[in-house]
């Protein structure tokens, strides 16, 4: 599985395109050639870059759902709404479609930061807005979500 790291600040030009970072073109050199997944988050206003290999395991995943259940139907449908196969071009960009960026609101400046597997495409103040301390106290939330998390290796207590 893919651990990517970084966040990164850069521009998307008139025509939506954007030159990845250096730093992360190198963490993710062969899936530059594989292509990507790019989507709109479930939680967040804004865009998610998915590897292909990484794709690929979530729609295990997901064609394992029973499509015979309601929900599981309208959570398929609604998880993979505005779903959009992208490669980068020759001098390395990737295209991101319009309507994508505008469900985002992206115009011009980003940040592209690693969400573990995937890569976020956030507009800059959206992003800033979202990482900053003003919904909640960041340690109650990780202690909360990491609290209960074993740290003692292979389960030995």
């Amino acid at each position: 599985m893919l651990s990517l790291i970084g966040t990164y600040e850069c521009k998307v030009d008139a025509k939506g395109r954007l030159m990845m970072p250096s730093a992360l073109k190198k963490q993710l050199a062969k899936e530059l050639q594989e292509g990507f997944v790019v989507k709109r988050s479930v939680f967040n206003s804004c865009l998610e870059l998915w590897p292909m290999s990484e794709w690929d395991v979530m729609m295990k995943k997901i064609n394992g759902l029973n499509r015979f259940n309601k929900k599981n139907v309208d959570f398929i449908r609604r998880f993979t709404a505005g779903v959009k196969l992208i490669e980068a071009d020759a001098s390395g960009r990737l295209l991101i479609p319009k309507d994508l960026l505008a469900f985002a609101s992206i115009v011009k400046d980003i940040v592209l930061t690693s969400g573990g597997n995937i890569i976020e495409i956030w507009d800059l103040v959206a992003y800033e807005v979202a990482v900053s301390d003003n919904d909640g106290d960041f340690a109650a939330l990780a202690e909360e979500v990491m609290g209960d998390q074993n740290d003692v290796p292979d389960g030995l207590s």
